[in-house]
């Protein structure tokens, strides 16, 4: 291989490496644990319920190949319904909806195991099963809460982040995302509520939301049927250590961007050397 092509070679692999590494979103993040709840409500081993659970399950992962949202009910025989659903945050792509929903699927087998009905939310999706319909029916009861520190009074930051909310609030969409300044946030209903049942819930989530978090860098509000979030960073709250993750992962990526070039660069010249000794050579 010529020194030119050699070095074009490099050169793409290069920009593969950083357009692979900025263009795709972490799969660890989208399925990274937010909450989970089991019923206390235990089922047998081998029992009709158990093998209606496992259809619901699959059903789940099935469907999400092609949605982001899907419901089900089974009830062979009739004494051993249950209802399922899953939905998937609404800037995924089916694949990665997919992919998300059957991880959450193997969590919640393991975390509620033999449980009648059980939740799992991830970042990127929620799934649910249970023997007592759920389906339809607006919860706005608050099923998770955490809030950032506090940033104390900084009346710009506060001022982005309440214009923020208040787009949010007045979305009527079942997804919605957005920014105002620095702040960033989404909200979401889960789809089996009507339109105007999911804005009664979302304005619950963030009155709540931005009551009890007040003054704080980043904060979420999981009701059951809904949720709403903000931060600085994007909707998911980072740590000083996720900081710290990111700088060495871009030192890294710089140190090897480097060593291509110098490699790229050190063939060029003993190509243009060797070229350089055989015309002398020939004289």
């Amino acid at each position: 291989m010529h020194a030119q092509q050699m070095f074009s070679v490099l050169s793409i692999c290069s920009y593969l490496l950083v357009f692979s590494f900025l263009a795709h979103p972490s799969t660890s993040a989208l399925q990274s644990f937010i909450y989970a709840g089991c019923s206390q409500l235990k089922y047998n081993p081998g029992t009709p319920y158990e093998s209606n659970v496992n259809s619901i399950l699959a059903s789940l992962v099935n469907s999400a190949a092609f949605s982001n949202y899907n419901n089900f009910k089974i009830s062979l025989p009739d004494s051993n319904v249950v209802y399922g659903l899953f939905q998937c945050r609404g800037d995924l792509s089916n694949s990665d909806c997919h992919d998300c929903v059957t991880y959450a699927v193997s969590r919640i087998g393991t975390i509620c195991g033999g449980a009648s009905g059980g939740a799992l939310q991830l970042d990127g999706c929620f799934v649910k099963y249970d023997n007592t319909s759920f389906l339809g029916d607006e919860d706005k009861t608050v099923v998770f809460k955490r809030c950032g520190p506090s940033i104390g009074y900084d009346s710009d930051v506060l001022t982005q982040r309440d214009a923020l909310l208040a787009y949010l609030t007045g979305g009527g969409q079942y997804f919605r995302i957005g920014g105002s300044g620095k702040a960033q946030g989404m909200a979401q209903c889960v789809q089996d509520l009507s339109t105007s049942e999911c804005q009664d819930c979302l304005s619950e989530a963030i009155t709540r939301l931005k009551s009890e978090c007040q003054s704080s860098t980043w904060g979420d509000m999981f009701l059951a049927k809904c949720y709403a979030r903000y931060s600085e960073r994007g909707y998911t709250p980072k740590s000083d250590k996720d900081d710290d993750d990111d700088n060495d992962m871009e030192r890294t990526l710089a140190i090897v961007i480097g060593l291509i070039a110098a490699v790229a660069l050190i063939i060029v010249f003993l190509s243009f050397f060797n070229k350089l000794c055989d015309s002398k050579g020939g004289k």
